[in-house]
């Protein structure tokens, strides 16, 4: 058996029962996703992650913080950030007669948010966001809304690279998503599975642009669980269309590539069919995925039985050889795990890079 550990699994509480342990060291599992029911304070945070560390070190322990409304951390000394959508209104804020003063200072302020961010979750053993979000706002989402930077891709693009480099400065690999675009659609895929019935010119034209325009500063993408029915008919993180030909082949991109989350309603059908987890897990993997998430289960009725059944299934299904581990996703995974050395919480509050951002955020 290959040493590819593509799945991203959850844990239900503060610290880490019995069965999270089993499952962390699991061979399949290469990482851990966090949520707000995870978080009490900074020192039960830092010490979950450092158990989990303790256990693998070498699983990636990942978060949804991106600012505005999606921030699972917001107490004990975690900054506000504000949601995206605020850098991209100061951008076209430019003082009286310097033009492009607004832009400068989104960017300046994108950065400090990207660096606030990263130390932050660092500094409490986090190693890595699902972030920036690269969806446009056509202003049709419920479900991107205020997390999008701006309309134009121009702006949006390089609001998420000033954010990037934010992050980079903190150690922090980046994720671009929704792939190719979340925004023009109304239907929230957490509860549906929304089909955008535009072009593919279109679509590369205008949500597709930050991939291409980003090449080599992205270290990973999430695809949308959205059908794109002009190009093909299953949902982008499911489809060998657009996550091979398109995003790989077209775009070049060379990046780790995460399915969304395969508990949501955007994934339990392909094709009008009901699918497994594992069916779903197998299809993403087939499709191009580097890695998968399964989140929320561990809370669920059974506590969590259903993770245990889709890594057995899973395995199972490797020795078929219904799916193939890639010596290569492993890699991509592994890249993403922090860079340098990360610094305490007290050490932070006085360091001058992060007083500096705070300075800076709008």
């Amino acid at each position: 058996m290959s040493e590819h550990a593509p799945v991203i699994i959850d844990v239900a509480g503060l610290g880490l029962a019995n069965e999270d342990r089993r499952r962390l060291v699991h061979p399949l599992v290469g990482g851990m996703i966090l949520f707000g029911r995870n978080w009490q304070d900074r020192e039960q945070l830092s010490a979950l992650c450092a158990e989990i560390k303790e256990l693998r070190p070498d699983l990636l322990i990942a978060v949804d913080h991106e600012g505005g409304r999606v921030q699972r951390f917001r107490t004990g000394g975690f900054t506000h950030l504000p949601p995206m959508r605020r850098f991209g209104e100061l951008w076209l804020k430019d003082k009286k007669g310097r033009e492009g003063s607004g832009a400068m200072a989104a960017m300046g302020a994108a950065t400090a948010a990207g660096y606030v961010l990263g130390a932050e979750l660092r500094a409490c053993g986090v190693d890595f966001s699902f972030t920036p979000v690269l969806d446009l706002d056509f202003g049709a989402s419920s479900i991107i809304g205020d997390r999008s930077f701006h309309r134009d891709p121009r702006i949006a693009t390089l609001l998420a690279r000033s954010l990037m480099h934010g992050l980079l400065q903190a150690g922090v690999a980046n994720c671009g998503k929704h792939f190719p675009g979340h925004g023009f659609v109304k239907a929230d895929s957490h509860l549906e599975i929304p089909v955008d019935n535009r072009s593919l010119k279109a679509i590369l034209q205008e949500d597709a642009i930050p991939y291409e325009w980003l090449g080599n500063t992205l270290t990973s993408v999430m695809p949308a669980h959205v059908i794109y029915s002009k190009v093909d008919s299953l949902p982008a993180g499911f489809s060998p269309k657009w996550l091979n030909d398109i995003l790989r082949e077209q775009l070049q991109f060379q990046g780790a590539i995460f399915s969304d989350d395969l508990s949501m309603a955007g994934a339990r059908k392909i094709e009008g069919r009901d699918v497994t987890f594992t069916e779903a897990a197998i299809a993403a993997l087939q499709a191009g995925c580097d890695m998968v998430l399964l989140c929320n289960e561990s809370v669920n009725s059974e506590g969590g039985a259903s993770i245990d059944e889709m890594l057995e299934a899973l395995g199972e299904a490797q020795s078929r050889g219904e799916w193939q581990p890639s010596e290569m996703s492993e890699h991509r995974r592994l890249a993403l795990l922090p860079c340098g050395s990360s610094i305490t919480w007290d050490a932070l509050m006085t360091e001058p890079r992060y007083m500096r951002a705070l300075q800076l955020l709008p």
